[in-house]
């Protein structure tokens, strides 16, 4: 799939426009851009300079003094001499030897004559004896010209020129055809355009986001036919928000939109909008939606909106002048666009929560799609685009890849075919097999492997730590099931145990909750059993453990003691002036009552998770045996150890 690249201006000679036009032919590309001649002329023009001063006079032969000169005269060893204004150039007829460092001299040599002494030096060489024979045989030539022609003319005529021409042409490069002049290219819009012609992503390149693409197929038949929705009034939505986590697929849908569509697309991304000069991004916006309505139908796609669009208002001091005045004029343009005008505004973010809310009233942001997490059926079709230039083994099944990538969206499954290829490549196989798969999703998801600093202590604390955490997770049917555990450092942790759903899950229970809590304190429990203490290798599990308690009492409302309430709970600040004036929403006493319960959570999390180790003290030594040993234990090694792990529906049909 080849990404399209951006128009270039055609002559640099004249003023760009905002954008390039369309192609003068159907949907035909642009022609390449024309030659700079301007450098071209300006690099030439200084080459002759260098090379006339290097053949100026003064750089011909050996430089001597005039005294040395003139006692070669009186010795009859000049041959010829060329008067150059102040300057002498000759020959000698014999090469004599520097005075000073005893070094033969060239043939030739130059020399500087005192000055206004010209007439004066001609006529010694002319003089004649008593007889009228000339006094001394040397050939004499005068040429015209300046002294050092070369060189003034570089240093009084070439660069002043070139200056001046540099000026002139940074001044045609930037004039603004709405007469902004020199600031003109800095306020124009630098949004990308591509052509039709070089949109080579459809919804046939998407995979997954099946829901996604049936919302967007209206947009696309609106720009193919307007006229088939403006007959029964109906109005298309102006704006539509791709709302996604990182890494799903929001731009490449903007794309496939566009080249489904067959119209030109405009991309920029909204960081680009803010410069420090305020006014600046709302020039680029003017400029922007002014030559998209030019070349309607189009579709202008702005990537990371929140970077322009959040909240007015927010942060300490009021906010940024700068970026409200562009949303503003964001606003103001989008509101401004009339129902007859093909133009269809394309915008993705990750933090739809931090948007200003007159951007996403109806009329300018109408419709939101929410692009998920790919279903296994989508991580299939995912991994077949990825993997259509990489040669697979017979071995490598991408349905069993993607049972076991939940979780994973479009970038981190593209990020995973590389990496099984960039393994094979490693290792020198001619096919990438199922185990560079396997290395390459433990890559992903736990590290790359660290070198083994460990002592035998920490080794065996290690070891205890993860197979408390292992054991618990094969012993509690609701928490998912244990892929792998490994002692060895990878990351930044010093083991890990890694978990494999074995299902795709929505909502979760309060069992499955406070299981999963067990499961969390099961390798400081480990340690407080067998060492009689905790470590410092806990803190990221207790930190996980205590936002996972917190959420449940103050945010689900699974607390007895707390009730059916929901607590706001700042944990994060995207507006750190907003934040700032803001009250808490409960007292004191309930701040406190809160804080106990998420400890009692905790502390019953800490003792079903020592106790279930204590009745299973025979396994858990088998398990740090069998790590000790190998380092890395797979599932199948662990059901030998442990024997057949009771999936969830096991347990309910036993209990009914």
């Amino acid at each position: 799939m080849s990404s399209p690249s951006p128009e270039k201006p055609n002559d640099p000679q004249s003023p760009p426009p905002r954008f390039p036009k369309r192609p003068p032919s159907g949907d035909e590309p642009p022609r390449g851009p024309s030659i700079p001649w301007f450098p071209i002329v300006v690099i030439v023009a200084i080459l002759v300079a260098v090379y006339l001063w290097m053949r100026s006079p003064g750089r011909q032969g050996s430089r001597v003094d005039y005294s040395f000169f003139e006692e070669q005269l009186r010795q009859n060893n000049v041959e010829e001499v060329a008067f150059h204004g102040d300057i002498l150039t000759g020959k000698w007829k014999k090469a004599p030897k520097d005075p000073e460092s005893d070094a033969e001299l060239d043939e030739k040599f130059n020399t500087r004559f005192p000055e206004r002494a010209a007439q004066s030096v001609h006529d010694a060489l002319m003089a004649r004896d008593e007889k009228g024979k000339r006094k001394y045989d040397v050939k004499v030539k005068a040429e015209e010209g300046g002294t050092n022609l070369g060189a003034t003319l570089f240093l009084w005529l070439l660069i002043p020129l070139v200056l001046l021409g540099l000026f002139l042409f940074m001044m045609r490069r930037t004039a603004d055809p709405m007469g902004s002049g020199m600031m003109g290219s800095f306020i124009r819009s630098t949004a990308k355009r591509f052509y039709a012609a070089e949109q080579r992503t459809t919804f046939d390149d998407v995979a997954g986001m099946d829901q996604a693409k049936q919302e967007l197929t209206e947009v696309v038949e609106f720009l193919k036919n307007a006229a088939k929705f403006q007959r029964l009034g109906a109005q298309i939505p102006k704006g539509v928000l791709l709302i996604g986590q990182p890494g799903t697929g929001k731009t490449l849908l903007a794309r496939a939109t566009a080249g489904e569509a067959g119209v030109p697309f405009y991309s920029i991304n909204g960081s680009e909008f803010i410069q420090m000069f305020v006014g600046v991004g709302a020039s680029r916006v003017r400029d922007l939606f002014r030559t998209a309505k030019e070349n309607a139908p189009c579709i202008i796609f702005i990537d990371e909106i929140d970077a322009v669009g959040r909240m007015r208002g927010a942060g300490v001091g009021g906010g940024h002048d700068e970026r409200e005045q562009t949303l503003n004029q964001i606003l103001s343009e989008m509101d401004g666009f009339l129902p007859t005008e093909s133009v269809i505004v394309l915008a993705a973010t990750n933090r739809p929560d931090v948007l200003d809310k007159a951007l996403l009233r109806p009329g300018r942001f109408d419709r939101h799609v929410t692009i998920s997490l790919p279903t296994k059926k989508g991580r299939v079709g995912i991994l077949k685009v990825h993997t259509r230039k990489i040669p697979l083994a017979d071995d490598v099944d991408l349905e069993e890849i993607a049972g076991g990538t939940i979780g994973f969206s479009g970038a981190d499954l593209r990020n995973l075919a590389n990496e099984a290829a960039l393994n094979a490549t490693r290792v020198g196989k001619s096919r990438v097999e199922m185990d560079d798969f396997e290395t390459a999703k433990d890559r992903v998801l736990m590290g790359p492997e660290r070198e083994h600093l460990l002592n035998e202590k920490e080794k065996r604390m290690t070891a205890y730590h993860e197979a408390g955490h292992a054991l618990l997770a094969w012993l509690f049917p609701e928490v998912d099931t244990v892929h792998k555990v490994t002692i060895i450092p990878r990351g930044r942790s010093l083991g890990v145990t890694q978990l494999s759903p074995d299902e795709e899950r929505f909502n979760i229970g309060e069992s499955r909750l406070h299981s999963q809590l067990a499961f969390i304190m099961g390798g400081r429990a480990a340690e407080k059993m067998i060492f009689d203490e905790y470590s410092a290798g806990a803190e990221d599990d207790l930190k996980k453990a205590t936002e996972l308690a917190r959420r449940m009492v103050a945010h689900w409302g699974m607390s007895e003691v707390i009730g059916p309430v929901a607590f706001r709970q700042v944990e994060e600040h995207p507006f750190l002036g907003k934040e700032y004036h803001e009250h808490r929403e409960f007292s004191d006493e309930t701040a406190r009552i809160i804080d106990t319960e998420v400890q009692n959570f905790l502390t019953r999390a800490a003792d079903s998770a020592q106790k279930t180790l204590a009745r299973n003290r025979d396994k858990l030594e088998e398990l740090v045996v069998a790590l000790l040993d190998k380092e890395s234990l797979g599932r199948n090694d662990l059901e030998e150890i442990l024997g057949t792990r009771k999936s969830q529906e096991m347990v309910e049909t036993t209990a009914g």
